[in-house]
């Protein structure tokens, strides 16, 4: 079915600055970085995670758990570390390590919306492991960690933020975190600029 473009910019994208973002005091560096793409801020909030909210938030299923599973069991062979436990538990343990990390103190949750907003953010954030994310990225440029200690911490890996992998999986997380009536409905000035068919209105 074809897409009207005033349904193309409500896209959303749900975002976590995590309790790492929150305590280096980045908060307004990744605000002031997803706002100047032109996407639109519709809710905001600063809450402290419970540990229901979070399993809700990354819910896996033994499929995923037991894939991430194995892929910790080759990384500890690496590392000449001992394996304990099936592949399985150990996926488990790194949704157990996030829900830690991701309770361990307040964290602020926003949504954005516009064109292409969770691919927007996407690009922005980086990938998951800070080390290989590009420069350029939240994660690129503002942490250092990587798989690597965090395995062998036995740790979620710290890197500032959460970001929405599709604009399904987005929705999902939104009612997660917020209830329908925290979202506003506005319109910003420059929203004409980026999305407006006709800019007659910019001449004098």
């Amino acid at each position: 079915m074809e897409q009207h473009s005033h349904t193309l910019h409500k896209e959303r994208s749900f975002v976590i600055i995590k309790p790492d973002g929150v305590q280096r005091g980045l908060i307004g560096e990744i605000i002031h970085r997803i706002e100047r793409t032109g996407l639109k801020m519709v809710a905001l909030k600063m809450v402290r995670p419970t540990e229901d909210q979070c399993w809700t938030h990354y819910h896996k299923d033994d499929s995923w758990f037991k894939e991430k599973g194995e892929r910790t069991v080759g990384d500890r062979i690496k590392a000449n570390l001992p394996i304990e436990k099936e592949a399985i538990e150990y996926g488990k343990d790194i949704v157990r390590a996030l829900v830690k990390f991701m309770t361990a103190g307040p964290v602020i949750i926003a949504v954005f919306e516009g064109n292409k907003a969770v691919g927007i953010v996407k690009k922005l954030v980086g990938s998951t492991e800070p080390l290989t994310s590009d420069v350029g990225t939240i994660r690129g440029d503002f942490t250092i960690d990587s798989y690597d200690i965090s395995v062998a911490d036995n740790r979620a890996v710290r890197n500032l933020i959460h970001c929405s992998d599709k604009p399904e999986e987005a929705e999902r997380e939104i009612k997660i975190w917020f209830k329908d009536e925290d979202i506003l409905s506005y319109r910003l000035i420059n929203e004409a600029m980026l999305y407006d068919v006709n800019l007659d209105s910019i001449s004098e």
